[in-house]
């Protein structure tokens, strides 16, 4: 990955939030973390799924290779990952418990159900770190993207593919994401915020578990419920949704497609993206993101505050407070694709223009 070091200066270009104020400053409720580590430290990764492309393409791996380069090689990293599954996350927290990691990233796979187990860490004296999604429960710092701008780049976004369609008579289906992610109803906040009277919300549904075949399902409803020859849009949270939605509509015979959104640049979105059946996702510079983690993990478990690197704070419905550090995200369109995820070494030109997608390629200017 050919991204310069996010280092401590990431408050600056994190989302400006409203000052909330630190309940506790990090690491002060725990004496234990008071005395400086050395850089050997043990480091739990729990990340939520692997059916999203980047959790284990791009997130474990960056960590790791952040936590090595801030620890002098001598840092560890335990990694599990939940496979969609909250209890089993929670089980995996135990362990990392009875494993004595010094610290914990957390991707809940259920922001609520983790709670429990945040609290069963913070007793151990093993602070956490919540990532990408929001854990409830005593956290000691969270870094994420700024969810609701993210909801509101894919509104923008599909009002500007509608253009002269965009009537508050027009009929768009919304594929939210599962209840069960706190990010989920950001995005959708977000999106609402810039579609609710500009277009009809025909069907709205909130995808369980996020996969592609429940919102192909949904879809399909959706279709059936509307018409097909009525469908101007669709809001899509994820890539991996849109890939669903996209298979319902060519199934259904609807020609040419509508304009379809998107999140997190995956491979299969992007490849979509250049042959025009998805009109864009939304790139979330995951080297940033993953950074900030393990910089933040890394100061925990040294007894360090957080204070020169989270310059913000975020509040959960159980904390307040929270040092947090928002990455900025970029709407991804055919235009911007070598700008974005080929500048910063997410994918090289020959990934994602392969033969089935090389005319394409060539058309927008991919070469």
């Amino acid at each position: 990955m050919r991204r310069a070091a996010f280092a401590v200066a990431a408050g600056a270009m994190a989302v400006s939030l409203a000052a909330c104020g630190s309940a506790d400053e990090a690491g002060d409720s725990d004496s234990t973390k008071s005395a400086a580590k050395g850089d050997a430290i043990k480091v739990g990764l729990l990340l939520p799924e692997n059916q999203t492309a980047r959790y284990e393409k791009f997130d474990k791996p960056l960590i790791e290779k952040k936590v090595k380069e801030l620890t002098n090689n001598k840092g560890e990293i335990v990694y599990a990952n939940a496979k969609q599954d909250a209890t089993t996350q929670s089980q995996q927290v135990d362990t990392m418990i009875t494993n004595k990691v010094d610290v914990l990233i957390v991707d809940a796979v259920d922001s609520k159900a983790i709670a429990n187990g945040v609290k069963k860490a913070k007793d151990a004296g093993i602070p956490v770190v919540a990532y990408d999604r929001l854990a409830e429960g005593p956290i000691d710092a969270y870094t994420s993207f700024d969810n609701e701008e993210v909801g509101r780049v894919q509104g923008k976004a599909l009002l500007t593919a509608l253009g002269d369609k965009a009537k508050p008579s027009a009929k768009i289906v919304m594929m939210n994401g599962a209840v069960t992610d706190p990010n989920a109803a950001l995005f959708k906040k977000g999106a609402l915020s810039e579609l609710e009277g500009k277009v009809d919300i025909a069907k709205s549904y909130d995808t369980k578990e996020w996969k592609p075949e429940n919102a192909n399902a949904n879809m399909e409803g959706a279709i059936s419920a509307i018409g097909k020859k009525n469908i101007v849009g669709v809001y899509s949270a994820n890539d991996g949704m849109a890939g669903g939605i996209i298979t319902a509509l060519k199934a259904a015979g609807v020609t040419p497609l509508p304009p379809v959104t998107g999140q997190d640049a995956e491979l299969a979105g992007v490849q979509r993206i250049v042959s025009g059946e998805q009109y864009m996702s939304v790139y979330k510079p995951y080297p940033q993101e993953a950074d900030v983690a393990a910089e933040m993990a890394v100061a925990l478990a040294k007894g360090e505050k957080l204070d020169s690197l989270a310059k913000d704070s975020v509040d959960s419905p159980t904390t307040k407070g929270v040092p947090s550090v928002l990455v900025p995200v970029v709407s991804l369109t055919k235009d911007n694709i070598n700008d974005t995820v080929i500048k910063d070494g997410i994918y090289t030109l020959d990934e994602i223009c392969t033969a089935k997608f090389k005319a394409a390629c060539t058309k927008i200017g991919l070469e």
